[in-house]
């Protein structure tokens, strides 16, 4: 009899802590290294890629599959990732085992973040490896780690990477982060809306931040929180310029183009969030609004803004909105005409002149909705017109539609303006 209670009080006890612990899914770890190891083994490409997909791809959680398709990733991506740098995987390695050890301190970070927002919704928490970009990102209930980025530390072999952004990145990283920018992208699982504006998203981000701060009870060490602190009314001045534009090339997603200024919208978001729950009186609910803050809401977003009382002064929006426009960059003409029917198919080059001095090697162009079939542009030949005028190499065939656009995600001019509009579509045809 008194083992059987004792049985029934175990249960009992398992099913409290199953209910009381986040799924944390790290099998795509071992299931990489083990392919790592065989493709290692190897010069045969055509048996690496059939390795990667046999031991990792094919044996891959739901994480795995989820962060795969966000971040556009195949199989020849991670195979010739783990071919071009071998200095940096093995030093990375043992980072990325070292997770498994942290899934009861992730576990314990959810209760407190459950503590603090008790209406806290289930999230399934996967660590992958990616293959360099990302460090992390969600789907639906689904955390999604690339752990070869997130445990990166400044004793990791960046070596083999020219001019990466990684180096930087590393630098201000300990494997303690794991935790945090789990916390980080969990809080993500949990907000609603989504928006193209520079203030929303810079909330959105640095809210994470703020509230995954607050749990770890200890202040965030990134890159951009040091520059941030150390430049703050500079920072501020800047952001307030452009935050109701929808560029994010100065602020957001930018680490291999800014360097040491990259990613500072995340340090503005956290800052504003956290004037804003300095201010309240209810430190509860200042967390559930900075939670549940709908990023689809201008207007709650910018009354957001207001009670944090981030900015002293009055915020004038329309006169900020005039302003950001009148310096934005105009794209003054394209050669060949936009619209041209008749263009010579012997082009080599499409010139694209913009009304200001652009910042070299921050381009953004992509297919239009027509895909590759219909995109003109073999290389991008480099600036000319004292950096006004981009020259594009061509390859064109006789009595064909060629369609490409230019986006503001990335174009700056060199007083720190993008594109006016979010969006140029370029469009000819030849004879």
């Amino acid at each position: 009899m008194k083992r059987i209670i004792t049985v029934i009080f175990s249960l009992a006890f398992a099913g409290m802590y199953a209910q009381n612990s986040t799924a944390v899914f790290t099998s795509d770890i071992d299931n990489f290294w083990n392919a790592y190891d065989h493709i290692n083994k190897t010069d045969d490409f055509s048996e690496k890629i059939s390795l990667i997909n046999k031991l990792y791809i094919g044996k891959g959680t739901k994480g795995l599959k989820a962060f795969m398709e966000a971040r556009a990733y195949t199989d020849t991506v991670f195979v010739k990732t783990i071919d071009s740098y071998p200095k940096f995987w093995n030093s990375i390695r043992p980072n990325t085992l070292s997770v498994k050890d942290k899934a009861a301190e992730m576990n314990s970070s959810v209760n407190k973040l459950k503590e603090l927002y008790p209406d806290l919704k289930e999230a399934e928490m996967y660590f992958t490896i990616g293959a360099l970009n990302s460090g992390g990102t969600v789907s639906g209930n689904k955390v999604l780690v690339g752990t070869e980025i997130a445990t990166g530390t400044p004793d990791t072999d960046v070596s083999e990477f020219r001019g990466s952004w990684l180096d930087g990145f590393f630098a201000h990283q300990s494997l303690d982060n794991i935790v945090f920018l789990n916390i980080h992208e969990y809080i993500h699982t949990q907000q609603n809306g989504s928006s193209n504006r520079l203030l929303n998203h810079s909330i959105k981000e640095g809210s994470c931040d703020f509230i995954a701060e607050t749990v770890m009870q200890k202040p965030l060490q990134t890159k951009y929180m040091a520059y941030g602190t150390a430049h703050a009314e500079e920072t501020k001045a800047l952001f307030k310029k452009e935050m109701f534009g929808n560029s994010f090339a100065n602020w957001l997603y930018n680490g291999k183009e800014k360097g040491e200024r990259a990613d500072l919208g995340y340090y503005i978001g956290y800052e504003i969030c956290k004037s804003y729950y300095h201010h309240a009186i209810d430190k509860k609910k200042a967390v559930k609004d900075i939670i549940e803050l709908n990023y689809s809401d201008d207007h709650a977003v910018e009354n957001f803004l207001e009670k944090s009382k981030f900015f002293k002064e009055k915020i004038d929006k329309n006169k900020l909105i005039a302003a950001y426009r009148k310096n934005s960059v105009d794209i003054v003409k394209t050669e060949p005409a936009n619209g041209s029917l008749q263009v010579d198919a012997d082009t080599k080059e499409i010139k694209i002149t913009f009304s200001k001095e652009i910042i070299p090697n921050q381009y953004s162009i992509s297919f239009s909705d027509k895909g590759k079939e219909n995109f003109p542009i073999t290389k991008i030949i480099g600036l000319e017109n004292n950096d006004k005028t981009l020259v594009l190499g061509a390859d064109l065939k006789a009595d064909k539609e060629y369609e490409f656009i230019l986006t503001n995600k990335k174009f700056s001019s060199k007083d720190g303006y993008p594109l006016k509009e979010e969006k140029v579509h370029v469009k000819f045809r030849t004879k």
